[in-house]
């Protein structure tokens, strides 16, 4: 790549990390997807995916630690909180918030894919970015940059409940307050059997409380019993 091109890999590892990467292949290689390899074979052949491999096992060692650390919770809290803080929604929105997309290298046919794969591509650069900075600076640098850009987001985790499975959450709120299970039902299916978008409401009583889409029934149901534990969440306020 020509100095012109390296040049906003530079602006953007200097305002967002505070530092010039000695070796910027390592971060130019982290933003970018396996996509854009296939089509500039002759040109690019490295994706991100080894980096986000280093990358993925960096942050669950940081998070893991900053908990352990921190909390004296039991194990499977703990488990449950570190999974919210690294699972694909929070890290591809911390991606989202550090502005890398316009940098991202991907195909035409990724840059205008579903909101879902956007925010994949996203989480996995996130991880990809980890794994440069542990191998341009080392953990400590890593660890920092996850405390600033995932660690933050306890709290709010912690405030809202978002850490506990939807659909366990969901059935303890339903009973207390309408002493009924939520019951699930398939609203729609969509699509060839390929590429199928289910769509399911959830149901306490007779009343639907919410509905939710996605490529399998489970990941539906899960969306639905969010969207509930929301509809729940605003009738309670005045």
């Amino acid at each position: 790549m020509s100095g012109m091109q390296i040049a906003p890999y530079q602006d953007f590892a200097l305002k967002h990390l505070g530092y010039e990467f000695k070796n910027i292949d390592l971060l130019i290689t982290a933003l970018t997807h396996r996509s854009y390899v296939n089509e500039h074979k002759k040109s690019v052949n490295e994706h991100n995916e080894r980096l986000e491999f280093l990358g993925d096992a960096v942050l669950e060692l940081s998070v893991t630690d900053y908990l352990f650390n921190n909390h004296s919770e039991p194990e499977g809290i703990l488990t449950s909180w570190r999974s919210s803080l690294v699972r694909t929604e929070s890290i591809g929105e911390a991606g989202d918030k550090l502005g890398y997309e316009p940098l991202l290298r991907m195909s035409r046919g990724e840059k205008n894919g579903s909101t879902r794969a956007r925010q994949q591509i996203l989480a996995n650069a996130f991880e990809a970015v980890i794994g440069a900075i542990y191998l341009e600076r080392g953990y400590a640098d890593a660890d920092a940059f996850i405390q600033k850009h995932i660690l933050t987001k306890l709290d709010s985790i912690l405030e809202s409940g978002s850490w506990r499975d939807p659909k366990s959450h969901l059935q303890e709120v339903s009973q207390r307050i309408d002493s009924h299970t939520p019951v699930y039902k398939v609203l729609e299916e969509v699509g060839p059997d390929h590429d199928k978008v289910f769509t399911l409401g959830v149901f306490v009583g007779d009343k639907m409380m919410g509905k939710g889409s996605g490529p399998s029934k489970q990941f539906a149901q899960q969306e639905a019993a969010k969207a509930a534990l929301d509809t729940y969440e605003a009738v309670k306020k005045p």
